[in-house]
């Protein structure tokens, strides 16, 4: 299991602190993680509450939100694209950010329609809410999912619009391995990891989670992962599963400790 300070020990501390979130492998933390694990980077695990006031975070970082990454006393990183700079930077080999243009710009572009505003796990995020926050949810349930709704801007609109843009993301991921794979490659770009090949593994849980016996869930956290939307499911082409194995079976930790 892994172990944790809490946010008021952290603020005190030198050196890396990484605020997650423990028992969720949420993308966004799972994805820092294992950035984190390739260019064995050491740092320290700080708690965040799920769904919690999380106050002693707000006043340290200006946010409520995991991840976060605090390196000495520069500023709080709190968005995916600031903790991979930081990182590349604290620990450059091996390298995560193409070195070429194109394909950095390339990577990019992608990994913004995965993890950024608008982008896959942030729709995916209304179809959970659409899901378990209605009335035949209990009332725990439904209360934690309209909290999650108001944090993403969800509402009728959005939770309409959320399948097809998921869809959309995993169709052009899926054709794009595919085109990588008839070149001679496993990864999204090039001929070895970047860290689109992470944001992709990592989001993955969120069509389907690896196995309980590489990340262990409790039963209501896989059945909300697990999605059951038809137009999410038929866009979830076999070589995205394939791909997800493949990274963390050849780079990343098993089983996932979250």
């Amino acid at each position: 299991m892994a172990q944790y300070v809490e946010v008021t020990d952290a603020i005190k501390m030198p050196g890396l602190r990484v605020v997650l979130t423990p028992g969720v492998p949420g993308p966004w933390s799972e994805a820092a993680k294992a950035i984190l694990h390739v260019k064995g980077l050491p740092y320290v695990k700080v708690r965040q509450e799920l769904l919690g006031a999380n106050l002693p975070l707000l006043g340290w970082t200006a946010q409520a939100t995991a991840p976060v990454a605090v390196w000495n006393d520069e500023p709080p990183r709190c968005t995916w694209i600031e903790q991979l700079y930081l990182f590349e930077r604290l620990a450059p080999a091996p390298r995560l950010i193409p070195q070429d243009m194109d394909e950095r710009m390339l990577m990019f572009a992608l990994a913004n329609e995965v993890f950024g505003e608008n982008g896959f796990v942030w729709n995916r995020r209304h179809i959970m809410v659409r899901d378990f926050s209605g009335p035949d949810q209990p009332d725990e349930v439904r209360e934690s999912f309209r909290f999650l709704g108001q944090k993403y801007w969800y509402g009728d609109a959005a939770a309409a619009a959320a399948p097809g843009r998921c869809a959309e993301v995993l169709g052009r991921l899926a054709d794009r391995l595919r085109a990588q794979r008839d070149d001679g490659s496993r990864y999204c770009i090039g001929r070895s990891i970047t860290a689109l090949d992470i944001y992709c593994a990592c989001a993955f849980a969120l069509v389907e989670p690896l196995p309980q016996d590489q990340c262990e869930m409790g039963a209501l956290f896989r059945s909300v992962y697990t999605t059951t939307d038809p137009v999410v499911r038929a866009a979830a082409d076999p070589v995205l599963r394939e791909h997800r194995d493949f990274i963390y079976a050849q780079h990343l930790e098993l089983p996932v400790d979250l």
